[in-house]
């Protein structure tokens, strides 16, 4: 946190608790019920930006290894053991992309933003699947094939969060439409930073 206003730490602390409740809100579908956690880092990367995104969920992970209960299962050093630990290993990295394609954006639209937060998507269900295939097959030696694997660490949770992915894409429009600076966005701004940019250049 060196370097960090109270601003990007208030930021930081706000969607790595975001992303903390999301793992508790489940939505009942059939065959796989899923959480709302995608959603909030999909909006942490929108919202804060490649570098307070990542950030966001190192912290997020960080509280959980030291013990506070905030993962789906609990917390403590011993969840990275857990086999879906990958996916929040992807979280982190994922929330990255999502912010640095963000930030690359010359005006807010939707689609953009779709295809961003899919991005972000890839990424963590591309580290979690592996992670999910290694754990299992060599350190828990409980033996999962590929086809499982990609079955329930990818194919059936997937098309929530790509309901997920449209709904941050959505949201994140809405949020600058509401500022006034819908398809104004400035290169290399995300949301939250240009706002920060305009304060202190009315300072």
């Amino acid at each position: 946190m060196v370097g960090w206003t109270p601003r990007e730490m208030a930021q930081v602390a706000l969607f790595a608790a975001l992303t903390a409740a999301g793992a508790f809100i489940k939505v009942p579908v059939p065959f796989v019920p899923f959480t709302l956690q995608y959603l909030f880092v999909a909006m942490a990367g929108i919202a804060l930006g490649s570098r307070l995104g990542l950030a966001s969920q190192l912290v997020y992970i960080g509280i959980g290894l030291i013990g506070l209960p905030v993962f789906a299962e609990g917390g403590g050093p011993g969840y990275v053991l857990k086999p879906t630990f990958g996916y929040l290993i992807g979280f982190a990295l994922g929330a990255w992309l999502i912010g640095r394609l963000t930030e690359r954006l010359e005006k807010a639209s939707i689609l953009p933003l779709f295809g961003a937060t899919m991005a972000g998507l890839a990424v963590i269900y591309g580290i979690g699947a592996l992670y999910l295939y290694g754990i299992m097959n060599m350190v828990l030696a409980k033996s999962i094939t590929l086809w499982n694997t990609l079955l329930y660490g990818i194919l059936l949770p997937l098309p929530g969060d790509i309901l997920l992915s449209g709904a941050a894409a959505y949201i994140g429009v809405k949020l600058w439409s509401l500022r006034g600076v819908s398809g104004n966005a400035s290169t290399g701004k995300a949301l939250f930073a240009k706002e920060g940019v305009e304060e202190e250049q009315r300072a």
